[in-house]
């Protein structure tokens, strides 16, 4: 409930206060923040900590989410933003087939291989980072070629 409590109440306000970030690089900022947000369950695994560890994810959501479907509407032609807003669906897609595997996997080895669960969420921690800078770097290498950079 705590997620989607929190969406339900702050979006307003987040949205409010991040809407001068540039699309991609709020995607990024709420990639980091939910990857972040799995720390606090590696050094407080209790019921007070995943509350807290998903109160974070749904702040680093809010940023995300809705900034990511304006940069894919924005990449579109004219005309073809549906279905450029249907592949927008893809990841999902794709972290659906793989995230029951992997999440299945840490869990294995982490709970009953080294009786240590909390460390699983550094790994969980570790895909994010590293999606985030994978996004970083995709920002960086794709930008447009203006005039203005050319002289």
């Amino acid at each position: 409930m705590t997620d989607g409590l929190t969406v339900i109440t702050l979006t307003l306000l987040v949205n409010y206060l991040t809407r001068k970030i540039p699309a991609f690089q709020a995607i990024i900022l709420g990639t980091v923040i939910t990857s972040a947000s799995w720390l606090i369950l590696a050094f407080k695994p209790t019921v007070w900590g995943a509350v807290l560890s998903l109160f974070v994810l749904a702040l680093g959501e809010i940023i995300q989410s809705p900034r990511y479907y304006e940069y894919i509407s924005r990449l579109a032609p004219p005309g073809q933003q549906g279905t450029y807003m249907g592949f927008a669906f893809l990841p999902i897609g794709i972290g659906s087939l793989i995230g029951g595997w992997f999440g299945g996997t840490l869990a294995h080895h982490f709970v009953e291989v080294t009786h240590r669960p909390e460390r699983m969420w550094w790994t969980v921690t570790a895909v994010g980072v590293a999606t985030a800078g994978l996004l970083w770097i995709y920002d960086r290498s794709m930008r447009p070629v203006t005039t203005a950079s050319i002289n």
